[in-house]
C-alpha cells in the first residue's frame, strides 16, 4: 500500500493533487500529515521530511523500496503503475493535452500561486477585488487558466473527458477561485462546480476546516484564524 506524506490541508495545494487523485481512483492509501511550520532546517517540520525526500517539501509517496516526490512525478507514477484506472486518457491527443496543461500548471501561473495562496477555510473575496484591480499579470494568469478550461471537450465534461491527472492538478486552482471570488465565465464556473462536487474534493474541504490550525507564514491576508472564516 502506498503512503502518502501531505502537508496541511488548508494550505498545501501541492498535496491536495496526488491526494484527490488516489482518493478519487479508489486506489488505497495511507496519509501521514506533517504540519507546517516555520520551515526553519532545524524545524520539526523540515526535520521529518527530509528525512524522505532531499527537497524538504510535501508531498511524497513511498511505494516499498520505491520513493517519488513531487506532485507531477507522484502523479505520473500512480498513473503508470495502475493503468485501468485511466488516470491518463488513453486517446494519443488528449494524453498530451493532459500532460501538457498539468505541467504548465506546474510551472506557471507565478502570479496567482504568489498573491493567492489556496486557503480553503477562508473567505477572501474583499482581497481579490483589491489584488485584481491592482495586478495585471493576475488577471492574464486567471484568463490563461480560464482558455484551458474552455477548451475540455464538453461543457460537462472533465478537461481531458473522463477524470484525469488534468483535473487533480486543478483542483487547488479552484480552491483560490472560490476563496478570492475572481470574476471567471458562466462556462468556467461549471467546471469549478464539477470538481467541487467530487467526494475527494469534499472529503479535502471539510478535512481542511477540521484542522483548525494557523500558520502564519501561510496567512499574507489573515491576522489570526477567526478573521474572515467561511460558514
Amino acid at each position: 500500500m502506498y503512503t502518502l506524506f501531505i502537508g496541511n490541508k488548508n494550505y498545501s495545494t501541492w498535496s491536495m493533487r496526488p491526494w484527490i487523485l488516489l482518493k478519487q481512483a479508489g486506489i488505497s492509501f495511507q496519509e501521514h500529515l506533517i504540519q507546517f511550520d516555520d520551515f526553519e532546517l532545524d524545524s520539526p517540520f523540515k526535520t521529518e521530511i527530509l528525512k524522505l525526500n532531499p527537497t524538504g517539501k510535501v508531498p511524497v509517496l513511498v511505494d516499498a523500496d520505491v520513493t517519488v516526490w513531487d506532485s507531477l512525478a507522484i502523479c505520473e507514477y500512480v498513473a503508470e503503475q495502475s493503468p485501468e484506472k485511466n488516470l491518463l486518457p488513453q486517446d494519443k491527443k488528449l494524453r498530451a493535452r493532459a500532460r501538457c496543461i498539468s505541467a504548465e500548471m506546474h510551472s506557471s501561473f507565478q502570479s496567482l500561486r504568489n498573491l493567492c495562496p489556496m486557503n480553503i477555510e477562508a473567505d477572501l473575496g474583499h482581497i481579490g477585488q483589491k489584488l485584481w484591480a491592482e495586478h495585471d499579470q493576475l488577471r492574464a494568469d486567471v484568463a490563461r487558466i480560464e482558455q484551458i478550461w474552455s477548451e475540455r471537450p464538453s461543457e460537462d465534461s472533465f478537461l481531458c473527458g473522463e477524470f484525469s491527472v488534468a483535473d487533480a492538478f486543478y483542483a487547488p486552482v479552484v480552491m483560490r477561485f472560490v476563496c478570492f471570488q475572481f470574476p471567471v465565465s458562466a462556462s468556467s464556473q461549471v467546471y469549478m462546480q464539477k470538481i467541487l462536487s467530487l467526494a475527494s474534493v469534499q472529503q479535502w474541504i471539510a478535512e481542511a476546516k477540521q484542522e483548525q490550525m494557523f500558520v502564519p507564514l501561510d496567512e499574507p491576508y489573515r491576522q489570526n484564524r477567526e478573521e474572515y472564516l467561511t460558514n
